[in-house]
């Protein structure tokens, strides 16, 4: 049995979500879908320790892809976070990266097929990768302080 007395009724119920609506505004609801966005995204990267089996390039992309088009949307809505959310994209991107994910042909300089044409600059190296977290140590989000939640 439970101590915590009867189970609401469904009018107050009813009533306790249209005051939960009345308080609630959609900017605070776009920066808690980037956010979720943004810390799934980075999960499906595989590179937390013990997530290795979630890694989904194409789930990254998505992320990456849908809040780079709510952009301009929180740059209205909710100005004074547009910085940490570009910083938060901007990981995702190079954690996609470093997983073998490949931007889309639109953000690169050259068409499909152009690899070694003659008067083409060479792609640049690809940075040498960071070490590896140590088992029970914190990810590269934890540790560099820049893991996004919305209102921190």
């Amino acid at each position: 049995m439970s101590s915590e007395g009867p189970e609401p009724t469904e009018e107050e119920l009813r009533a306790a979500y249209e005051a939960e609506l009345k308080r609630l505004r959609v900017e605070h609801v776009l920066l808690d879908n980037v956010a979720a966005l943004a810390n799934l995204g980075m999960r499906r990267t595989g590179l937390a320790p013990g997530t290795e089996g979630e890694r989904d390039p194409a789930q990254v992309r998505l992320a990456i892809e849908s809040i780079r088009a709510l952009l301009p949307v929180l740059e209205q809505a909710a100005p004074a976070q547009v910085a940490a959310i570009r910083d938060a994209v901007s990981q995702l991107q190079l954690a996609f990266v470093r997983i073998g994910g490949q931007e889309p042909a639109a953000a690169t300089d050259e068409a499909p097929g152009d690899e070694g044409v003659v008067g083409q600059t060479p792609p640049a190296p690809t940075p040498a990768e960071p070490e590896p977290p140590k088992p029970g140590e914190p990810g590269p989000a934890q540790r560099s302080g820049r893991l996004w939640v919305p209102g921190q």
